[in-house]
């Protein structure tokens, strides 16, 4: 019997045990230890961002970018609809509404609807955005690089700037992608808005098991989010908390293990390269990334007009793939928040398919996955 090819699982060869094994030597093991300031270190020089601050999930960065951004109760956030729904709901969380964008042929939010959504649906006065339909205040953008792909940023910031709203890049998809053209050559997914993301889940590009990371060159920001992701301690001895707080704070096992996959996170960006490559050579179309990125190739995906059937088919030869994400906007908790112009992310949430694309995964398995679509015909 064939093996069973998994759609994305962690590759943790390389350091990540002798330096478990020391925080757990030193008795280092929660929220408190070296490794969590190397990891920080590490994800901060790796981006070339003044510093980093670790926390548990991808989805606690971004509460925590909501609230650092200034995102209060009774504010809209523009968030996109193809997305995975943890993106979401910290808008919820932070009391606030969102506001669902359709997708461009990146998959990424559509940065030509949002401009006609300024234009069409909102008052710009006073240096605040509101939306003239609903009364409320346009408070942030949540923009993100889906599958490792780097949305039109000199759009979205060139209209922050215009009308005064932060950008919150959700980057959990897209450590590593790069901006390798045009204004921001150079710069890494997360470091251009106002404040980004990361997440470190079992199935991302590096994974601490569970946990995330915060960048933003903002003055304080930085500092509001590790007050707050540490249950806002004003007096840890005598226990004063002038805020609420959050336990947000990533674990010094998880960035032990950290700080052994961002040792090798070029690598694993080469990998997922060549894998790409090889399912494009063996006849397997996947869509592209952005022309002028050096994506870190997380995700692929395949279109087909058959999509269901053919994960069903894939599954009954021992390879895991997967449907995209149900549209946001059409979840039970969403389904009666404002959403603009839906033409494009119906279209792709009705046919992509995401195929295996482990860093563990070889060649020959990338053959085999391919010839089984071939049969599927």
């Amino acid at each position: 019997m064939d093996r069973f090819i998994p759609l994305s699982v962690p590759n943790i060869k390389g350091n990540e045990q002798s330096y478990v094994d020391d925080a757990l030597a030193l008795e280092w093991v929660s929220t408190g230890g070296a490794y969590i300031t190397r990891m920080e270190k590490a994800v901060a020089e790796y981006t070339k961002t003044p510093e980093a601050v670790a926390c548990q999930s991808g989805t606690a960065a971004l509460h925590l970018s909501l609230i650092c951004c200034g995102v209060e109760p009774g504010d809209e956030v523009i968030v996109p609809t193809l997305t995975f729904v943890a993106a979401v709901n910290p808008v919820k969380y932070a009391g606030a509404e969102p506001v669902f964008m359709d997708c461009d042929d990146s998959l990424c939010m559509d940065m030509d609807k949002l401009a006609l959504f300024f234009e069409e649906e909102c008052d710009h006065t006073g240096g605040s955005l509101t939306d003239r339909r609903t009364g409320r205040r346009i408070a942030a953008v949540i923009v993100v690089h889906v599958f490792g792909n780097i949305a039109d940023m000199e759009k979205l910031m060139d209209m922050g700037k215009r009308y005064g709203f932060p950008v919150i890049e959700d980057a959990t998809e897209a450590l590593g992608s790069r901006v390798e053209k045009g204004r921001y050559a150079g710069r890494f997914a997360g470091t251009i808005g106002d404040i980004g993301a990361y997440s470190f889940n079992g199935n991302k590009i590096i994974t601490t098991g569970g946990g995330g990371m915060i960048v933003s060159s903002r003055p304080g920001w930085l500092d509001r989010a590790r007050y707050l992701s540490t249950q806002a301690k004003d007096d840890p001895v005598y226990f004063v908390h002038n805020a609420i707080g959050y336990n947000y704070r990533m674990t010094n096992v998880q960035a032990a293990i950290g700080v052994g996959q961002m040792e090798r996170l070029e690598d694993f960006i080469e990998t997922k390269r060549k894998n790409y490559r090889c399912y494009i050579e063996n006849g397997i179309p996947l869509l592209p990334f952005r022309e002028g990125t050096r994506p870190n190739y997380w995700f692929y995906s395949h279109l087909s007009e058959r999509r269901d059937e053919l994960v069903g088919y894939l599954d009954r030869n021992r390879v895991q793939s997967r449907p995209v994400w149900r549209l946001i906007h059409t979840l039970k908790p969403y389904e009666d928040c404002r959403s603009y112009r839906m033409e494009k992310a119906p279209y792709y949430g009705d046919r992509i398919i995401n195929l295996p694309c482990s860093t563990n995964l070889s060649e020959r398995e990338v053959a085999r996955v391919a010839r089984t679509i071939k049969q599927f015909g």
